[in-house]
């Protein structure tokens, strides 16, 4: 068979000047190199102006403006969050009223009151998977129980019983919760749950019908909390949406309060949000930080909430301050 092909002549390709040509990474965007001392928003001014540090930026740029215009900051919390100590972050920015509404899902809301209770959570579930003792803990699962039926009897969301019931029961920590504080200072707080997936649902006493009725005031509540975080005036500054650590379960929810809010006819144009996890997510990418807002106004950043959160706290701190 004879082969069809010939080389090609290199000397027919055309070439053009590098001075013609568009780039995407400049000397002007490269790292500045601040003094020993620096503030953690001259560290973050000082880094790279590409990818994750532009993000990093842009969503404490957002959280400040939100907050000169008096507009929500919503912080949407997987469990990690508290397990890797990060709740403080979030108690502090809620007591300075930068933190206007709170939601996490089952496991962030038993973590945070294992931690107000205790002051230590998370157990090792390799070895106890195997010997059926996993998820077992008598008084966690109590806990829930009685703040499941009050939500029932008083009609409340499950953020807002289990948040009061830690405030009376006064137990040992609860400075360090971020459900206790949202309750103390009376903002909303609210827990979504899949029923089946938190290891309080293994409990003999645990109440399907009461668990669904209170995760779904929650759902409601979050929907109003949603609507608000549009623009005050025109052209203002929206709130902000962090979605921190929550790979499904919140943005699921969020995506359905927004689909709601504007529904009822939340103008929503200027909202921001950002997505903070260690790696990159389908739905969080999706649900957060594209579908729900206008483009550009969708930030990722992809790092360890130990490192990020206590650096985006100071950096908003600083930047707020020296806004007066």
């Amino acid at each position: 068979m004879t082969n069809a092909y010939e080389p090609i002549d290199p000397r027919r390709i055309r070439t053009y000047s590098i001075r013609q040509r568009q780039h995407k990474a400049a000397l002007r965007q490269a790292a500045r190199l601040p003094e020993p001392g620096a503030s953690a928003a001259e560290l973050i001014d000082s880094l790279p102006d590409v990818l994750g540090a532009a993000a990093l930026r842009s969503v404490v740029a957002a959280m400040v403006q939100a907050v000169r215009a008096n507009r929500p900051i919503v912080a949407a919390l997987g469990a990690h969050v508290v397990k890797v100590g990060c709740g403080p972050v979030i108690v502090d920015l809620i007591r300075r009223g930068i933190v206007r509404a709170v939601a996490c899902n089952g496991a962030t809301a038993i973590h945070d009151v294992e931690i107000a209770t205790l002051g230590e959570t998370s157990e090792d579930v390799a070895p106890t998977i195997r010997d059926g003792t996993f998820g077992m803990v008598r008084e966690t699962m109590d806990f829930f129980d009685e703040a499941v039926s009050w939500a029932r009897q008083v009609q409340v969301g499950l953020g807002t019983a289990v948040g009061r019931l830690l405030l009376t029961q006064r137990v040992p920590h609860a400075e360090a919760s971020i459900l206790a504080t949202a309750a103390d200072v009376g903002i909303p707080a609210t827990v979504h749950v899949a029923l089946g997936t938190d290891t309080v649902h293994m409990s003999a006493g645990a109440d399907g019908a009461a668990w669904g009725a209170a995760s779904m005031h929650d759902f409601r509540l979050l929907c109003a909390v949603v609507g608000d975080l549009g623009a005050a005036t025109a052209g203002g500054a929206g709130g902000v949406w962090l979605n921190i650590g929550s790979a499904v379960i919140l943005p699921e929810v969020f995506l359905k309060a927004v689909s709601v809010a504007r529904n009822l006819g939340a103008d929503l144009d200027a909202l921001v949000t950002a997505n903070f996890d260690m790696i990159r997510h389908y739905r969080p990418h999706a649900n957060v930080v594209t579908r729900p807002v206008a483009a550009g106004h969708g930030h990722e950043v992809v790092g360890q909430h130990e490192i990020l959160l206590p650096l985006l706290r100071q950096a908003v701190l600083e930047r707020l301050a020296a806004a007066g």
